[in-house]
């Protein structure tokens, strides 16, 4: 049995100011995380996994069974599809196996976007356009991809919202967790910022709405039905999250992966679990006391600060989406508590989400002496004259 987990647990990192001898600021970041905490972190997070696999709600880290009860063994044979929804599109994708001396024969996939009309209409106009899509896919198929005589094709489902599973293929759409602001990414915007991002929060929050109307849906029988009505001769075999798509994925290859992570604008991770050591999938109750991880104050603020406060925290603390806002917030704190960047703080550098991960890794990047590429986004992108005002200095 496969489970997958949502943690609630930060990095801990520390921030010092220093003055070089000419007088310039001289930042400093070290994200190293003393020994002590990670080992009291890490013994929390077993204490509330186990008091997640007793019972549901007995603890803030939730553990999903998944219902996968095997994984690939690379003997598997034939013609498979996979079927990934995402926030704002979905792939599709087939697979002719093999075997253990064949392995992968061929794949395809294609990529689809969703209207953004059909993110606020019906559960059922939107798995009619899912199903529409994967139709005219399915008519593509040929050359290496042939499906075994007597048999029906199937299809693998990753959904990335949460489900409440009952079964290897049947899931109840809960309430919608992750926010959806990657709709309006690279958006050009012509009003001020403090006007923008209220039109942000009121999209984003319409858009919440909207999946928290598909709420208590059986996301396969949808599917299901939406293929059945266009036609297409397929049935889902199986419901997974990306986690646990992964790690099948990465077992098939290889028989000694029992764990996969994912880190991207969600987190989450699933490992194979022994069935006796999850007694709520016995019926067995329990009852476990909270664990608290500690949170930094730019973690708190921007929680706060979002369309689901006290949900998803570990997600908020580590994943793509918001790394991006947590070192504006930091840099933010930085230039009005310690003139960071001169006397007067960049307007800009105010705009919430105004810094994305991807402006992070180039910055990561730079190993130059003169950080040409940090001082060249931050100015950019945050309207930082950086090498007026402050020199960097990263160590390990």
């Amino acid at each position: 049995m496969s489970v997958t987990a949502t943690a609630i647990s930060p990095a801990v990192g520390s921030f010092r100011l220093s003055r070089s001898p000419r007088g310039i600021p001289r930042f400093r970041m070290a994200c190293a995380t003393p020994l002590p905490l990670l080992r009291l972190v890490a013994d929390s997070m077993a204490a509330d996994m186990r008091a997640g696999l007793a019972v549901d709600g007995g603890s803030d880290l939730k553990m999903i069974l998944s219902y996968v009860d095997s994984l690939p063994t690379g003997n598997e044979r034939g013609l498979f599809y996979a079927l990934d929804l995402g926030g704002t599109n979905f792939r599709v994708l087939r697979v002719q196996l093999g075997g253990k001396e064949e392995r992968v024969e061929a794949t395809e996939f294609e990529q689809v976007s969703i209207p953004q009309e059909l993110m606020f209409g019906t559960s059922e106009e939107l798995f009619d356009f899912i199903a529409s899509g994967l139709a005219k896919f399915a008519q593509k198929e040929g050359g290496k991809f042939h499906l075994p005589h007597g048999r029906q094709r199937e299809i693998g489902f990753t959904f990335s919202f949460p489900v409440k599973q009952t079964s290897i293929d049947s899931g109840i759409l809960n309430k919608v967790d992750q926010g959806l602001c990657c709709l309006w990414n690279g958006t050009e915007v012509t009003c001020s910022w403090k006007q923008w991002l209220e039109t942000m929060r009121h999209i984003i929050h319409c858009i919440h709405c909207a999946w928290q109307q598909k709420a208590g849906k059986d996301v396969v029988a949808c599917l299901n039905e939406a293929m059945e009505r266009q036609g297409l001769h397929m049935q889902v075999s199986a419901l997974v999250n990306d986690t646990v798509g992964t790690l099948a994925g990465a077992r098939y290859w290889d028989d000694d992966v029992m764990v996969a992570v994912i880190l991207g604008t969600g987190t989450n991770a699933c490992y194979v679990e022994r069935m006796d050591a999850i007694p709520k999938l016995q019926g067995y109750k329990s009852s476990s006391g909270r664990t608290v991880f500690p949170l930094t104050e730019f973690d708190r603020e921007m929680d706060a600060a979002s369309i689901n406060p006290g949900e998803q925290i570990f997600e908020k603390t580590i994943s793509g989406m918001y790394l991006g806002e947590i070192v504006r917030r930091v840099l933010l704190k930085l230039a009005e508590a310690a003139t960071l960047f001169g006397n007067s703080v960049p307007e800009k550098l105010s705009m919430p989400f105004l810094l994305r991960t991807p402006h992070l890794c180039a910055m990561q990047k730079d190993n130059s002496e003169d950080f040409q590429a940090v001082g060249s986004i931050l100015y950019e992108v945050a309207g930082v004259n950086f090498s007026a005002h402050a020199t960097i200095s990263k160590y390990s």
